[in-house]
């Protein structure tokens, strides 16, 4: 089985839902307000979603669909400590396809394609979140801030990091 990570289409809606329904991050009552936001990043120039297709040619239709997603935003205007700019949006992969390194290619390219525009892209996460800050040292992110919320992103119950990775020279 192999991979392919590509720029997400509208009709890859049903896909990432599903995704997401079976990741456990968007319920069945919030479909059609989760379909909405996913349509309106596709259409947003400003934004990227992309997602990654499995691809196995043992099988009669050749691919098993969407099995893993992930977007960008972008905010025009500062937040505290929070800059305008790039940002990365989380990251979903089906259970059945995780540990086989989807996210870090998710990433990879969202990276690449912000890095074309800005100089930094920036993150946020939950402080207790170890696996994604450990995802994301291997593309040089740094800690710049601490907090409750940044932008749109509220940390209820827990702390938010916000991190920076500079564009690799070269």
């Amino acid at each position: 089985m192999y991979f392919t990570i590509r720029t997400t289409r509208p009709a890859d809606v049903h896909g990432i839902l599903a995704a997401d329904i079976a990741a456990g991050r968007t319920s069945l009552s919030e479909t059609e307000r989760f379909a909405d936001g996913i349509l309106a990043a596709v259409a947003d120039p400003t934004r990227l979603v992309v997602v990654a297709e499995a691809r196995d040619d043992t099988t009669a239709e050749g691919g098993s669909g969407v099995v893993g997603w992930a977007k960008t935003h972008y905010w025009d205007y500062a937040d505290g400590p929070a800059p305008a700019g790039h940002y990365l949006g989380g990251v979903t992969v089906r259970p059945e396809f995780r540990r086989m390194g989807l996210a870090a290619q998710l990433t990879e390219v969202r990276l690449h394609w912000m890095w074309e525009r800005a100089e930094f892209a920036w993150y946020v996460v939950n402080a207790r979140n170890e696996a994604s800050l450990a995802l994301h040292r291997r593309w040089g992110f740094w800690e710049v801030a601490r907090g409750a919320r940044f932008h749109t992103v509220a940390f209820d119950g827990g702390e938010g990091v916000l991190l920076s990775a500079a564009r690799p020279q070269g």
